[in-house]
């Protein structure tokens, strides 16, 4: 009888008491928990995220994601009358063509144009995606961001319940290019003073954009994580990075991808030597065991949804048993979890 070896969703399960799910960022960014986990023995270490740099070496590099979330979230109604309908922007298609969700779905058919804010925004449905979402046409009688400003709201993740005061908190102190659904969490625990730390340190820094979609928090429902049809999202990586990471590999120091997003850009970019070039475009890379990493020498996380695409790269990169132990020990030792949770270095 063949044996199946492929890899079970079932595999990258952990149980999480409800209670450890963050639902709102610490006062102090930088004040965040830090597990570090080192990848060839599985031992870890509990820290704080204001000692990061005390984990990494000079000439080290890290790379982040200056991606901005948008206030994409938008609450309206059907024109003819209908009821409420709430739009989640997902990506942009053109200049006034969007890829959304929608929800409740069922009436809001192609041909439907639905008003936000007191008439001031409409947006027809042109067609149905595949995935279920909508394709909606704005109608507006200023630039969409700036109403986006005024009508829409920043999109927590699904986990969190609680109400965010602050939308600022939801955005990493370096965000710069709009056009994301979510945040590069990892990223939202530095401050100026991890930052001068690093600097003093002879640490570098540089940044890629890459627009996160809501698929990041879907869970893999496939039996084979294999048969997982992975999300697209878009990205840029400017020539300045590219030259900067191939420098640091040259002269023999780390890259460390500060967040799965900016992993999956360096691996998609990255060739069999583990060199960099400038690029822009799509990526639906879908890293998990068995993958050989050719540029990213270290990761900075946060702890991942079970069964999550997000998790099977943390596994891919650091062993799966040494992650699903170290996601015990986060779990025993009452860490905080996902977007507004605690940090995990894995070195």
């Amino acid at each position: 009888m063949e044996i199946d070896h492929r890899l079970k969703t079932e595999d990258f399960f952990y149980y999480l008491p409800p209670e450890l799910i963050a639902q709102e960022p610490l006062e102090e960014r930088d004040n965040s928990r830090l597990m570090v986990l080192r990848r060839n023995s599985g031992e870890v270490e509990d820290s704080t995220f204001k000692r990061l740099p005390l984990y990494l070496e000079p000439g080290d590099l890290l790379i982040l994601n200056n991606t901005r979330v948008l206030p994409a979230r938008l609450l309206g109604r059907r024109k003819d009358g209908g009821g409420r309908v709430e739009l989640l922007l997902l990506r942009r298609l053109s200049e006034a063509k969007w890829e959304v969700l929608c929800s409740p779905g069922k009436r809001v058919r192609p041909g439907v144009v639905l008003t936000f804010g007191n008439g001031q925004l409409e947006a027809e449905v042109s067609e149905k995606t595949a995935a279920g979402g909508r394709i909606v046409v704005f109608k507006a009688g200023q630039p969409l961001e700036e109403l986006l400003y005024k009508l829409g709201q920043v999109p927590l993740p699904p986990y969190i319940k609680k109400h965010l005061e602050d939308g600022e908190r939801y955005q990493t102190i370096y965000a710069s290019e709009e056009g994301s659904a979510a945040a590069p969490t990892a990223g939202l625990h530095f401050t100026p003073a991890v930052f001068e730390e690093l600097k003093a340190r002879g640490i570098e820094w540089a940044y890629l954009t890459l627009h996160i979609g809501v698929g990041t928090f879907r869970p893999v429902k496939d039996e084979y994580i294999e048969d997982h049809l992975m999300h697209s999202e878009y990205f840029e990586l400017p020539a300045s990075t590219a030259q900067k990471i191939n420098r640091t590999r040259e002269k023999g120091s780390r890259i460390v991808a500060v967040g799965t997003t900016c992993c999956r850009v360096l691996e998609t970019l990255g060739d069999a030597r583990g060199e960099v070039s400038e690029g822009r475009g799509e990526t639906d890379l879908f890293i998990y065991p068995g993958y050989n990493f050719k540029v990213v020498d270290a990761l900075i996380t946060n702890f991942h949804l079970p069964r999550s695409t997000l998790l099977m790269l943390v596994s891919a990169f650091a062993g799966r048993e040494n992650t699903l132990k170290a996601y015990e020990k986060a779990v025993e030792m009452r860490y905080r979890f996902y977007s507004f949770g605690d940090a995990m270095l894995i070195i």
